[in-house]
């Protein structure tokens, strides 16, 4: 909404260190959060990215892309006051529906050959066949990465065909809760929105391990959408503005987790 975005009332950013903490200054006010909280960050790195966001609106504030802003935000107000174990077992609530668990299945299809064998045999052999080119593409694709993820958390984790959904242990998602809470309060807000914009607890873990790029992940989150693309064509800027924002979500979500579990200054040089 181009319309009802705020206009740029300042010239410059800057940060403040004070005590150990950081705050972000636009000319020569300080940044407050939604709640009218002072934006205060303990990492230096995470300040500087921040101000950057800001430097980088032109004549409107579009908000919307300011996601580490918005992070930030988020972790100081937490308007729906939850502690760090609400946010876990949010997060791995997406592990029962997680995007690289759930493969190709062509059984549903398969019963409606059976029903439409006549009048439907054709198109029906054409799409089955595309489920099984699908499915081989996600074994190829999907498959390394669950392996990977399965030996470096000492979990067991199938992926399945059957509508029905993986059958996933407790003892394996306890694992994942002992490993997500070790990290801090800020930095599991950070999971949470990366683990939003791919639906995917493992992709991003693989992510944050630095297993796998963000491009790969988006493109790992997306298989069935880019292979249904390669087969009826593509609208391009609705294709590739969507990808570019899951990108960028994605991309801020793992930097802000990391901003958040290090102890990096930034030294100025003299």
């Amino acid at each position: 909404m181009e319309g009802l975005s705020p206009k740029r009332f300042y010239r410059r950013t800057s940060i403040l260190h004070n005590d150990g903490k950081f705050e972000i200054t636009l000319d020569q006010r300080k940044l407050k959060t939604p709640g009218g909280n002072a934006f205060i960050v303990d990492s230096e790195p995470l300040a500087l990215a921040v101000a950057a966001e800001w430097d980088a609106q032109k004549e409107k504030i579009q908000q919307g892309c300011m996601h580490l802003t918005a992070l930030c935000s988020t972790a100081i107000d937490n308007p729906n006051r939850l502690t760090k174990l609400d946010l876990v077992q949010h997060i791995l609530s997406y592990l029962d529906t997680d995007t690289i668990l759930f493969q190709s299945s062509n059984s549903i299809l398969h019963d409606m050959s059976r029903v439409f064998c006549v009048l439907f045999v054709g198109i029906v052999a054409m799409v089955l066949q595309e489920a099984d080119e699908l499915y081989d593409l996600q074994q190829q694709e999907w498959s390394p990465v669950l392996q990977w993820f399965c030996r470096r958390y000492d979990v067991q984790i199938g992926a399945t065909r059957d509508i029905a959904g993986p059958k996933i242990s407790q003892e394996t998602k306890s694992k994942l809760v002992r490993h997500l809470s070790s990290y801090n309060f800020w930095a599991i807000h950070g999971f949470g929105f990366g683990v939003e914009a791919v639906k995917s607890v493992i992709l991003m873990l693989c992510c944050v391990e630095r297993h796998i790029s963000v491009e790969k992940a988006v493109l790992l989150s997306r298989l069935e959408e880019e292979f249904q693309s390669g087969h009826w064509g593509r609208v391009e800027w609705a294709h590739d503005l969507n990808q570019q924002e899951t990108q960028a979500r994605l991309a801020a979500a793992v930097l802000f987790v990391h901003l958040n579990s290090s102890s990096t200054f930034v030294q100025s040089k003299q």
